[in-house]
Formats: C-alpha cells, sequence, structure tokens
C-alpha cells in the first residue's frame, strides 16, 4: 500500500508536464513558422501508422478509421491503423513512447490510459506524462446506464432504492478493472451509498452479452448497447455525463437524479511520443480540428453516444490533468487497482 500511495504523489504532477509539453511545442511553431526547418518542408513525406491502444470494432478503434481516411486525404499519404490492445491500452501506449519522434507513429486512445493508468498500475511500462505528447482530442464519449429488463425499476431513483434494498444481490459488468464503465459505476456506487458486485470482462462486447442474457444485472455502458436500447433488450435509465445525449433527449442524466456532479465521459484523441516535430503536432491538429468539423463526421460520432470536441493540444492536455486529479481521488478512495 506504501508503494501505490508513493507512485501516485508522482503520478499526480507527472500528468501535468503534458500541459507544459504541449505549450511548448506550440510556442516552437510559432517561432520556427518562417524558417526553412526540414520537418516543415517535408514531412509528411511517408504513410503515418495510427496505434489504437484496444481491440477492433471498440470505440477508439472505430474513431481512429473514422479518422484515418480524411486525415490521408489532407495529409497526401496513406495513414494506416494497426490494434495493439492489452493491459489497459499499455501495450500500444509504450510501442508509441518508444517509436521514433518523428511524427510518423501516433495513438489514438482513451484519456484513461494517459489520466487513470498511472493510478492503477505502480510500474507502468512508461510514463504517459513524460513518454507521449497530446496532439489532438477527437470525441468525448457517454456511458448509458442500462439494465437488463426483467429488473423491476424504471428511473435512477427506482434503481437506487433497490440496490439499497438488495446489498450485494446484484451484479455488474465492466471491460476491466480501472475502465471508464468500471469507474463510472464505482462513482455511482460511491455517490449512492450502494454494493453491488463487480464482473470484470476483456472487453465491453463480452459484457454486454451477458448483460443480454441476464447473467449479470446492469451496467454503465459505452454505446455498443444503445442499438438493443431501441430494441426493447435493455432499460436505460440514464446518461453518465453532465447534459442529456442527443440520442435519447427524453432520458435524464445521473446528475438529474439527484447525484449531483456526476460526470462519467471520456476523452478519446490522438497522441505522438514526445519530442515529437512541432510543425507535424501543428499541422495533425488543424486537420484533424477541420475533419472534426465535418458534418457526416460529427453524426457518426453521435451515432456512437458521442460528441466532437476539437481541442487545441494545450486544452487537451488540460482535460487530462483534470480527469488525472479526479479519477485519481475516486481510484484511491474505492482501493482499484489494475488487472
Amino acid at each position: 500500500m506504501a508503494e501505490r500511495s508513493s507512485f501516485t504523489r508522482r503520478a499526480r504532477p507527472a500528468v501535468t508536464r503534458l500541459v507544459r509539453r504541449a505549450t511548448v511545442l506550440l510556442g516552437l511553431a510559432a517561432v520556427t513558422g518562417g524558417l526553412p526547418l526540414a520537418h516543415a518542408q517535408t514531412w509528411p513525406s511517408k504513410p503515418v501508422k495510427v496505434i489504437v491502444n484496444f481491440p477492433p470494432g471498440g470505440v477508439a478503434d472505430v474513431l481512429a478509421r473514422m479518422v484515418a481516411a480524411p486525415l490521408q486525404d489532407a495529409l497526401g499519404q496513406p495513414v494506416v491503423v494497426e490494434n495493439r490492445a492489452g493491459s489497459g491500452g499499455n501495450i500500444g501506449g509504450e510501442a508509441v513512447a518508444k517509436a521514433p519522434a518523428d511524427g510518423y507513429t501516433l495513438l489514438m486512445s482513451s484519456g484513461g490510459m494517459v489520466a487513470v493508468n498511472p493510478h492503477l498500475y505502480p510500474k507502468m511500462p512508461f510514463d504517459p506524462a513524460r513518454d507521449i505528447t497530446p496532439v489532438a482530442s477527437v470525441a468525448r464519449v457517454a456511458v448509458f446506464l442500462v439494465a437488463r429488463p426483467g429488473l423491476p425499476v424504471a428511473s435512477t431513483r427506482d434503481f437506487v432504492a433497490y440496490l439499497k434494498a438488495h446489498p450485494g444481490r446484484l451484479s455488474y459488468g465492466s471491460p476491466g478493472n480501472g475502465s471508464a464503465p468500471h469507474l463510472a459505476t464505482e462513482m455511482f456506487k460511491r455517490m449512492t451509498g450502494t454494493y453491488a458486485v463487480h464482473v470484470p470482462y476483456r472487453g465491453a462486447a463480452p459484457a454486454l452479452n451477458d448483460l443480454l442474457a441476464g447473467q449479470i444485472d446492469f451496467a454503465f455502458d459505452p454505446g455498443i448497447g444503445l442499438s438493443h436500447v431501441r430494441a426493447g433488450r435493455l432499460k436505460l435509465l440514464a446518461v453518465g455525463s453532465p447534459r442529456r445525449s442527443p440520442l435519447f433527449p427524453n432520458v435524464p442524466t445521473v446528475d438529474e437524479a439527484g447525484l449531483k456532479g456526476f460526470d462519467a465521459d471520456t476523452y478519446f484523441g490522438f497522441y505522438a511520443p514526445a519530442g515529437a516535430p512541432a510543425a507535424a503536432i501543428t499541422r495533425l491538429n488543424t486537420e484533424i480540428n477541420r475533419i472534426l468539423d465535418h458534418s457526416t463526421v460529427k453524426e457518426r460520432i453521435a451515432a456512437l453516444g458521442g460528441e466532437a470536441v476539437p481541442m487545441s493540444p494545450q486544452q487537451f492536455a488540460a482535460r487530462a490533468a483534470e480527469d488525472s486529479r479526479r479519477f485519481g481521488q475516486l481510484i484511491r478512495e474505492r482501493h482499484i487497482t489494475g488487472d
């Protein structure tokens, strides 16, 4: 426990270095904008690889491929997507952290690898705050509180009352320890003073399958179960975002149900190895933000239960620092560890 506490104290200030690095990079880009630097003249001169640190078919993978095609057109070079999943995103993150810092290797990840994993894993193979740098935010993705249809509840208030009346009798699934759905449920349990049994899975899809089969009772779904909600195979109780989802405008947020300040959104985006050329990061940020402004891309992200959120690298880094602060506190209070 002492080792984990010591690591946590180091992790908090470390994440804030992302903000300073992003500011320095943009400052360098501004200062050198008129100089004939080789990187500025030649980048990109070969294909760009995007490593997704989660399995195919997940939100990170879908977002990466959604952006890759128009980004390829904008850059005039192939943009190739490769999946390297495992260890809560750390395997893909490490591959990018140790790649050449030349602007030709990018990471698409949930913000959890940067903001959450340092609090979960006492000995990560790399330091997200030191070894990677933010490039561009893509989407804020919500989680949805869903339950099996047979559960006798019709609202979040009903659900909380039922949990309190049956402590430890209900179970919930998540894609794994420390995942966004897991942290959302732990936040929910903390704020309601309830208890339910956690069943971690290796991915959101297996958890959804068991929820549909009635093997578990509820979950905070990251959007992949919404078609089952529409078909009546799942009961949607609330949205875990600060505001309602345009997909289900009549469904209240958890905050509206009385859990003030509840916010379990996850931010997905692109990162690069630390030291990547400032000109490349500036170009990538500009092109990705332009792509996110297209109505078709906005609609596709909305279909996932998310929202396009273009940001500067500094804003993206500041978001990670804030998420690290609030989720780190939750992880310590709930004694959550990595798989």
